[in-house]
């Protein structure tokens, strides 16, 4: 079996195993999840979070010295980053709209005396921004403050391509330093059906069927505005703008939306997603490195369809209509608060605080969803990584056609990919 079917089947596997021990046998659950599942979940989670730092900055030195030209990486940034603020304003509205239409939060009767929800306060937009400029690179990678990483990780890049054979030597050393990564990704993969099947287990274990009954068409609502992201806008992306087959890019990118599933962190995917990338889909290492990472601290379509939906939500729930241009406003400030909210579990939670707050709903609606936000990150978590992909595919396709000629593909002749 290649590693897509046994992370699919370990996921299938914790699924059930889950549901039967809330089911039959919940006195048991606790001891199981302390002593097996919790553990499997977390050393996986550890061995992939401890070659995230490493690989990004290798990985982004490499792939912005691979580009060389300060105007082509330039142009490579604008298209990414405007490919991620339209995809994510796109994602929230479609939110909004499912939203409006199906009315979740008037179905049913919703306990909100007793709503207690401690929220905890992001930083403001213009701290966010000044951020990103390390004081301290080694703290930032000692942290894993990303945006921080990718910044110090960009002028090393560039230094190293301007300056050219006068540091040949630290070149290659920081090149075979991201192919040692690579190999450890390989390694600690080995591992991901497992860590899968212990992720999947202790959470399906804990909630059950009846935490889920009460808020089925909260949790509807959101996954059909999750499919139709999925399948319209990034397969209308792939299609269109990349020149991809939809069907075969989803098909080779199952193992890391496997994983972006069963771990619900980005962060945590990137270095299988940016393998298939490389390996499978054959996008320029300098391409990928530096668009993948990126994506992944700031990209969040997923997340952001849940601030659409959950804001709507909570608005029918306390029965408060939203004029038009408080809607507007839950777009833009949902938009910007991706932009360095941390790509980790729960980090939605704190953005949609964010967005409650901009227009006057109560942050403690937010208790309201935080039961069943675990199982509905994992699927965001699945939609985010793919967004990744799809500019990173979209970037590909659009210098290509500009004649750019790229030396770093990989070459499937000297070197099989691993399953």
């Amino acid at each position: 079996m290649n590693l897509a079917k046994k992370i699919l089947t370990a996921l299938a596997l914790g699924v059930i195993v889950g549901l039967i021990i809330n089911n039959f046998f919940p006195q048991y659950f606790e001891p199981l999840d302390g002593y097996l599942f919790t553990p499997l979940g977390t050393i996986f989670l550890n061995l992939i979070k401890m070659v995230i730092v490493p690989l990004v900055f290798f990985s982004i030195v490499s792939g912005v010295a691979n580009i060389g030209d300060p105007k082509k990486l330039g142009r490579i940034g604008a298209k990414t980053m405007l490919f991620f603020l339209l995809s994510t304003a796109i994602a929230i509205t479609i939110g909004i709209v499912l939203a409006l239409l199906i009315k979740p939060g008037m179905v049913g009767s919703f306990q909100t005396e007793n709503l207690s929800y401690e929220a905890t306060e992001a930083p403001p937009a213009s701290e966010t921004f000044l951020g990103i400029i390390p004081t301290n690179p080694i703290a930032a990678m000692a942290s894993g403050a990303m945006l921080q990483i990718i910044f110090f990780a960009v002028f090393i890049g560039y230094a190293i391509s301007v300056l050219g054979k006068k540091v040949e030597t630290v070149a290659k050393v920081l090149e075979q330093g991201n192919q040692i990564m690579m190999f450890l990704v390989n390694l600690v993969m080995k591992f991901a059906p497992y860590g899968t099947f212990g992720l999947i287990a202790s959470a399906i274990g804990s909630l059950g069927w009846n935490a889920l009954k009460a808020m089925l068409l909260y949790m509807l609502v959101v996954l059909l505005a999750l499919a139709i992201h999925f399948i319209f806008v990034y397969g209308g992306a792939l299609k269109f703008m990349a020149n991809r087959n939809p069907v075969t890019v989803i098909k080779a990118f199952l193992p890391a939306m496997a994983v972006s599933f069963s771990t619900s962190s980005s962060s945590a995917t990137l270095p299988v997603a940016m393998e298939i990338a490389q390996k499978k889909l054959r996008v320029p290492r300098s391409i990928s490195s530096f668009v993948q990472p990126l994506g992944a601290t700031i990209n969040m379509d997923g997340t952001a369809i849940m601030q659409g939906v959950a804001t709507i939500f909570i608005a029918q729930v306390f029965d408060v209509n939203l004029s038009l241009i408080e809607l507007v406003t839950v777009v833009l400030t949902a938009v910007l608060a991706s932009i360095g909210t941390a790509a980790v579990p729960g980090a939605g939670l704190i953005m949609l605080a964010m967005v409650l707050t901009a227009v006057g709903l109560p942050v403690e609606g937010i208790a309201l969803i935080i039961g069943i936000d675990r199982l509905l990150d994992m699927t965001r978590t699945m939609v985010n990584s793919t967004g990744d992909l799809t500019c990173t595919l979209y970037v590909t396709n659009s210098e290509q056609k500009k004649g750019e000629v790229f030396d770093d593909i990989y070459d499937d002749t000297s070197e099989k990919p691993t399953n």
